[in-house]
């Protein structure tokens, strides 16, 4: 049996795995080779890493896991996962195998359901963005557009006015979704509004060009920003019954356990209450797996070294 089980090898599963490999124990990494930032070319806001490639940081990442003779890692899925009646927990892995531990770190992401534009799943990542912190710098000074009626789309188009003097909302047919006020706004701070369906995202190469319409002329941009509906990647959180908040996220506490003991959750995946909603940082995910990790090792300790009894 492994003291920690770690599923997911996106940043946070592989700094969690790190960590305990640290902290010398015995730690299985399961890895389905699933990743949601995999279509980005780049990832940003990563201290001595900007504009690295998601592969190469995962790749980096490896090497250095192999350092350390606690840490195993496997290229599998997880089938299904439980708890032992005599405590830990058992995971089924697609192919047969079963293993355990002790103690399990989930951090096995989310995954978008994107609007349901011919396009737009092929520019996910690169023409279509969902983060400005993440990719508003490298659209500076471009046509961009935003995707939605919704008020914080509305205020995504706002905001997206400090990188470039040309960004039109885009609402997709639901031009009764704005009020007179919001409008208003809109056109103070020079956000035109384009009320067509979109039919489809033109791309040349791996870069948008331009949105087709149900009617009007086509609007050429370099960059739509676009949220979709996201959810679970994996359905381990539900097996093990953790406990989710309204969109979706694994609750989790500071220390990112999870409301099942001995269940840590780390990633964009878990989020505590008091976020408005996921963190979609790599360095955020990072350091949340070694929170998770450190916190999995701290439960280890004190049911190792219980307090005797007076």
């Amino acid at each position: 049996m492994f003291d920690v089980i770690v599923i997911g090898g996106g940043p946070a599963g592989l700094s969690a795995a790190l960590t305990l490999g640290r902290a010398l124990r015995t730690t299985l990494l399961i890895d389905s080779g699933e990743y949601r930032n995999a279509p980005a070319a780049e990832m940003h806001n990563f201290l001595t890493r900007d504009g690295t490639p998601p592969a190469e940081l995962r790749a980096i990442a490896r090497e250095e896991l192999a350092r350390y003779s606690t840490v195993e890692t496997r290229n599998v899925a997880v089938d299904e996962a439980r708890q032992l009646e005599a405590g830990g927990f058992e995971l089924a892995l697609a192919g047969g195998d079963t293993v355990q531990a002790r103690r399990l770190v989930l951090a096995t992401g989310l995954a978008d359901d994107l609007p349901p534009i011919e396009g737009i799943e092929e520019l996910w990542g690169r023409g279509v963005y969902h983060c400005p912190y993440c990719h508003g710098y490298e659209v500076r000074n471009t046509p961009i557009a935003v995707l939605g009626a919704d008020p914080v789309m509305v205020d995504l188009s706002l905001h997206l006015r400090r990188f470039s003097d040309d960004v039109v909302l885009c609402v997709n047919g639901r031009g009764d979704d704005l009020d007179e006020a919001t409008r208003a706004r809109l056109a103070t701070y020079g956000v035109p509004v384009r009320a067509e369906k979109l039919v489809r995202l033109e791309s040349g190469g791996d870069e948008l060009e331009r949105i087709v319409f149900e009617s009007g002329e086509p609007l050429p941009r370099r960059a739509l920003f676009a949220i979709g509906q996201f959810g679970q990647r994996s359905p381990i959180p539900a097996q093990l019954g953790c406990r989710l908040l309204p969109d979706g996220c694994v609750e989790v506490t500071d220390f990112h356990q999870t409301s099942v003991a001995g269940v840590y959750a780390a990633g964009d995946m878990a989020h505590r209450p008091t976020m408005p909603g996921p963190t979609p940082f790599v360095i955020v995910a990072t350091a949340g797996g070694t929170i998770a990790a450190i916190a999995a090792d701290k439960d280890l300790v004190a049911a190792d070294t219980p307090v005797p009894p007076a």
